[in-house]
């Protein structure tokens, strides 16, 4: 399996590149050259055997069958200290029609797990090959952080570097950042948003001096092995419906939409991909007018959505430009420099054809929390109430059956769940103590240059 950038300025590479590089160094994002095929794959059928076959395409040539299945097992199997159920992502069921998709069973309580548990197990494996140490850089406005963390710290070489925006996350996901005592995490606090720190992020990584000083590698969404690891839950759910399955995704970066669509272009059976923004609207701003336009970020009730500049997307502007690079490439070029740029009539009936937008309020999200408790005596939390208010806006809409996806533990947000509900969600038993362990992280301007120099020093 080879990989392209989007960007078009280096050549081809396989996964082991693309997971070490994270970003490519002509700044784009590796995509397949191709799209791999899934069979339909056998019922009844582990999550670890769908990864197999998923994965197994995503990893041809890189790594062997026993090694991949052999990282799998370690990932996935259940333990005291990563996945809580066999299921990985159980399903369950509210309706008839509708379904959640449990993405939150992980040592972290919310859907990064999934992927980074298994980024972290891919980076040591390849790390213990190679005897190479690397300096992971990651962005976070909430979730992303803690999972990259968890999943990472024990990778062999590995030194970690999360930047969140100061102020931002709320206290449990702050909390799971600061609270780890490895000598290899540091835990930044940037005075700035998430679209700050992500841009740091790029900044670090488009700097080559620095870059291969620190041997720099990606725990975001820019690493495409983020992305296959989550592909393999749609596929799994999908295959387990005698029909084409309808998604609603809570989208704040397009990551894990994205891979919705990338399930779907690997044959899966799905019908229709809903993207459900809340205050912070770019996306549904872009389905609605086919402007791509920048905006001030605003704090909401789900601050892992909080994002006006969505990296991942221009892995779907790549295919929909006919994966021209020098089309993308001045597309990107134009959004940096005006804030904004626009698609044609038919490149935008394509992508209204593939993908459906809702946003939702603060205030409208503590009512679809309250409600969805009250009509199903279900808990969520506020990033799957977005989701789940999408669907209730396009129920009627919708042909066939209904997964929207859990992004996160209600408990990870106890004040926003119990103001709408009533009752405060507890956390699990391995995060009980939470509350009384020391944090430690260090607040940084936001600057690139303060992020590099405290790197350096480090």
């Amino acid at each position: 399996m080879q990989y392209i950038s989007t960007r078009g300025g280096v050549p081809a590479t396989d996964f082991t590149g693309v997971l070490m590089e994270g970003l490519a160094r002509d700044g784009g994002l590796y995509v397949p050259a191709s799209w791999p095929q899934i069979a339909r794959p056998l019922k009844p059928q582990s999550y670890i055997e769908t990864a197999m076959q998923v994965l197994g395409a995503f990893t041809k040539g890189s790594l062997e069958t026993a090694e991949l299945h052999q990282i799998l097992e370690n990932t996935y199997t259940p333990r005291a200290d990563g996945f809580s159920t066999p299921e990985v992502t159980p399903l369950v069921k509210l309706d008839d029609n509708l379904s959640v998709l449990e993405l939150f069973h992980g040592p972290t309580i919310a859907f990064k797990d999934v992927a980074l548990q298994l980024l972290g197990r891919l980076f040591d494996n390849q790390l213990k090959k190679t005897g190479q140490k690397i300096t992971i850089v990651g962005a976070t406005s909430g979730d992303t952080g803690s999972a990259a963390i968890e999943g990472c710290r024990h990778a062999a070489g590995a030194d970690i570097y999360i930047l969140y925006p100061n102020n931002r996350p709320s206290e449990v996901q702050r909390r799971q950042m600061t609270t780890v005592d490895a000598p290899n995490v540091h835990a930044l606090a940037v005075d700035g948003n998430f679209d700050d720190c992500q841009a740091i992020v790029k900044q670090l990584f488009n700097d080559p001096d620095f870059r291969v000083r620190h041997n720099l590698s990606a725990v975001n969404s820019i690493n495409w092995a983020r992305i296959a690891a989550q592909v393999v839950y749609y596929i799994h759910v999908a295959y387990s419906y005698d029909q084409p399955v309808n998604f609603v995704v809570p989208t704040g970066n397009f990551g894990n939409v994205y891979a919705a669509y990338v399930a779907k272009n690997m044959g899966a059976p799905i019908k229709r991909l809903v993207v459900a923004s809340n205050r912070n609207d770019i996306l549904t701003r872009f389905f609605e007018t086919g402007t791509m336009r920048m905006a001030d970020v605003e704090a909401t009730l789900s601050p892992s959505m909080d994002i006006q500049v969505s990296s991942n997307f221009e892995r779907l502007l790549f295919d929909v430009l006919g994966r021209d690079s020098a089309a993308l490439s001045s597309t990107m070029g134009s959004f940096r420099s005006t804030g904004e740029f626009s698609l044609g009539t038919d490149t935008m009936a394509t992508l209204r054809g593939l993908f459906t937008a809702v946003r939702c309020d603060d205030i409208t999200t503590s009512e679809t929390i309250a409600a969805t408790y009250k009509k199903y005596g279900y808990t969520i939390d506020p990033h799957t109430a977005v989701g789940m208010h999408a669907y209730n806006v396009l129920k009627n809409e919708l042909e066939g059956p209904v997964v929207t996806l859990a992004c996160a533990h209600p408990a990870k947000f106890p004040h926003a769940v119990e103001s709408a509900t009533g009752v405060r969600p507890t956390l699990p038993a391995a995060l009980a103590d939470l509350y009384e362990r020391q944090e430690r992280f260090t607040i940084l301007p936001n600057s690139a240059d303060a992020v590099r120099g405290f790197i350096e020093k480090a």
